[in-house]
């Protein structure tokens, strides 16, 4: 039991041996090849694997199965091995279809049947999912324990920051048996939850966000003084800019806030990204993104907030919450939008205990059979409402306007349509919550109907339109009203260049009022607010910093 499994499970016996047969040749020697004709037998294998503590790296099953098809065994498999790859086999006919189901379960990939030459299109799919399993390693029991309380918006905080940052942890409730043993052994009371116990049994009670990421492993000190590139915010721009950056050869730094993703990474599913037919996690995408910067040598600085920026010279200089200085020869703002608050009585004081911003993705499980209630009718809030009406007993998307149709692309509405517990309010606001410790009924108000209702809720998320992080520049460089970042064309007032350009050309085209500081992404002034167009932003900022440099 060695050697981690691929296991794959086909009823058709002939398409079961051809693909053992194929990744028997290229993994054989270092992955026990396992073949199973049904899911049940499938799930007796997997069984078996848990009991001699044994390992799954992937698993691959086909789409159309008698009894128990593909989507039905993996969800049972995830619950044996969570973190092993999953991918589908289905026919070209199924494509649709497969892709679809996708949705249901948080599938890494699908393979067409049949997939001759393996070398082309079998062997770089498992190459993928293989480098993907061995860098998010397999272990069942998390190094870090988080105790807390299920409804502390701090304990939530240190929950949501571990998530996003893709550091696995358990969870354990303060009143469960090994919850209090920990706390006991720390020496310290429920009143000091969240407590975190780090892999060497070092307890922190109530630790920030910083501390939490140094315990995990996260870099938290610039490794220099002086940069060639600097990106702040790590979403799609950001995380885009240091790829390419860092590729073509530029000293780069990339530093984050709270959780390199962004908005994109908590969403539960991105369905028109290029490249992805079958979809991906905003989860997978940070992950394969940050990975891809690290092989180029980007580095990644986590949990440093910038509060300044100014030019010193031909220097480019940010400056730190915590009093600290970094600089670089230019500087890409990519610190994307905030989602806008929502202000209604009750609310403020629930948040984190009930009312969440975003997905939450952490909150799914806990949502089975309760009712869940959205706000918002964006993409963003219908990623919400696919990935939450797989716990929940029904999801409500509450929504001010008329319809879906203005706001959410159509291939969203139309996956909402066929979901039997997921309904749309339309030109609905929510103008109150009410909870004793936690969120237990919100107040809507129907302008269709002219009424004032109240209705059980236990959780309620939000997504009412984002804000700009863009506070902390002051008037280090030119803003709109709403503080979303001028670049290029837009700076120009009848051909004018803005005041204190002190160069003989124009503003590139993402360039700010201060040469050598670009802008990309949602932060940008006039952007396309999608992942896609974030990236291509990201990339594009490269392009002009090469550009600006090359005058220098």
């Amino acid at each position: 039991m060695g050697h981690p499994a691929i296991l794959t499970v086909d009823d058709d016996a002939s398409v079961s041996r051809a693909i053992a047969r194929d990744l028997r040749r290229r993994y054989g020697e270092a992955y026990r090849i396992i073949r199973a004709a049904s899911a049940a037998e499938a799930l007796e294998a997997l069984k078996e694997i848990k009991l001699r503590g044994g390992r799954v790296a992937v698993i691959l099953a086909d789409y159309r199965m008698p009894q128990m098809n593909g989507i039905e065994f993996l969800e049972q498999a995830m619950d044996l091995f969570p973190n092993a790859r999953r991918a589908l086999l289905t026919a070209y006919a199924d494509t649709d279809a497969a892709i679809q189901a996708i949705n249901v379960v948080d599938v890494d990939h699908y393979l067409l049947k049949p997939w001759d030459p393996p070398e082309e299109k079998l062997y770089p799919v498992i190459d993928a999912l293989l480098d993907a399993w061995q860098a998010t390693g397999d272990r069942e029991v998390a190094d870090i324990r988080v105790v807390g309380h299920r409804w502390s918006e701090p304990s939530y905080q240190i929950r949501d920051f571990l998530a996003r940052n893709l550091v696995p942890y358990k969870w354990l409730a303060a009143d469960d048996p090994e919850g209090r043993r920990l706390l006991d052994a720390a020496g310290v009371g429920p009143e000091s939850i969240p407590l975190v116990v780090t892999a060497d049994g070092r307890a922190m009670a109530q630790p920030t966000n910083s501390e939490v990421a140094e315990a995990a492993g996260l870099s938290t000190a610039p490794e220099r003084d002086f940069y060639d590139l600097i990106i702040v915010g790590g979403g799609p721009a950001g995380l885009g800019a240091a790829v390419y950056g860092a590729s073509e050869g530029l000293k780069t730094l990339l530093v984050e806030r709270q959780a390199v993703g962004g908005q994109a990474g908590q969403s539960s599913r991105i369905e028109n990204y290029l490249g992805f037919p079958d979809g991906i996690s905003g989860a997978q995408l940070t992950d394969r993104a940050r990975r891809q910067a690290g092989k180029f040598s980007a580095e990644v600085l986590n949990t440093r907030e910038v509060v300044g920026l100014r030019a010193d010279g031909s220097a480019r200089t940010l400056h730190f919450a915590d009093g600290g200085e970094i600089s670089a020869h230019a500087i890409v703002l990519a610190t994307g939008v905030a989602y806008r608050p929502l202000v209604a009585d009750g609310v403020a004081a629930l948040t984190g205990s009930g009312v969440y911003y975003g997905s939450a993705a952490t909150e799914g499980p806990a949502c089975a059979g309760s009712d869940v209630y959205i706000i918002g009718g964006a993409n963003s809030a219908g990623q919400a409402a696919l990935f939450f009406a797989r716990y929940a007993r029904s999801v409500t998307l509450l929504v001010r306007g008329d319809s879906l149709e203005a706001s959410m692309s159509y291939y969203l509405i139309q996956q909402l349509n066929k979901i039997e517990n997921v309904h749309v309010r339309s030109r609905c606001e929510v103008v109150g919550a009410q909870g004793n410790g936690h969120l237990q009924a919100i107040t809507i108000c129907d302008s269709k109907s002219n009424t004032v209702t109240s209705v059980e809720c236990g959780y309620l998320f939000v997504f009412i339109g984002a804000e700009p992080r863009t506070d902390w520049l002051g008037g280090a460089v030119a803003r709109d009203e709403k503080g979303f970042v001028y670049t290029g064309p837009d700076l120009l007032a009848n051909g004018t260049r803005p005041a204190g350009w002190d160069r003989d050309r124009d503003p590139f085209y993402l360039e700010c009022s201060v040469p050598g500081i670009f802008a990309a992404g949602d932060v940008r002034a006039n952007s396309v607010k999608r992942v896609a167009s974030a990236v291509g932003e990201g990339a594009m900022a490269v392009t002009l910093v090469h550009r600006y440099l090359e005058a220098q």
